[in-house]
């Protein structure tokens, strides 16, 4: 991976990771229709960026990634496409465990690539959820650190 900066996103900053959240679900969640994509992006942008501790990776000014946190949890990783299989989501995982402390996630199940590397990074599956957090029908993985 080239040199990248961790970073700090401020409020300023959340139309491009709203972007890169598009971006990246677009290329992993395929079992979400447009209308699910409208609505999490609004839930997101509006609600969910302000409820998490973010921080994000940029390489020459434009982000590549971001991660949310909360407590000793991943809420949100998501990876702008250009930079996925280049070591941006292990980069930020690895700062997340080592440096907060982090060792859960909750993944959606139907995003395999998504549950393939949490694994491939030690997590194991814990617990299986019917339904996401907004209650609709999609299948949720809460995952920990062995």
């Amino acid at each position: 991976m080239k040199k990248v900066t961790l970073f700090r996103p401020l409020k300023t900053d959340y139309l491009e990771l709203i972007n890169v959240w598009e971006r990246s679900v677009r290329a992993t969640h395929h079992f979400l229709d447009e209308k699910d994509i409208v609505l999490y992006k609004a839930l997101i942008y509006n609600d969910y960026l302000y409820q998490v501790d973010l921080y994000g990776v940029k390489q020459n000014k434009h982000i590549l990634g971001f991660i949310g946190l909360d407590g000793d949890t991943i809420q949100m990783l998501f990876i702008d496409p250009i930079a996925r299989g280049k070591g941006v989501g292990k980069y930020l995982i690895d700062f997340a465990i080592k440096q907060k402390g982090i060792r859960k996630v909750d993944v959606n199940e139907q995003n395999e690539q998504a549950v393939g590397f949490y694994l491939h990074l030690g997590f194991n599956i814990t617990e299986r959820f019917e339904e996401d957090a907004s209650g609709r029908p999609y299948p949720i993985l809460a995952m920990e650190l062995k």
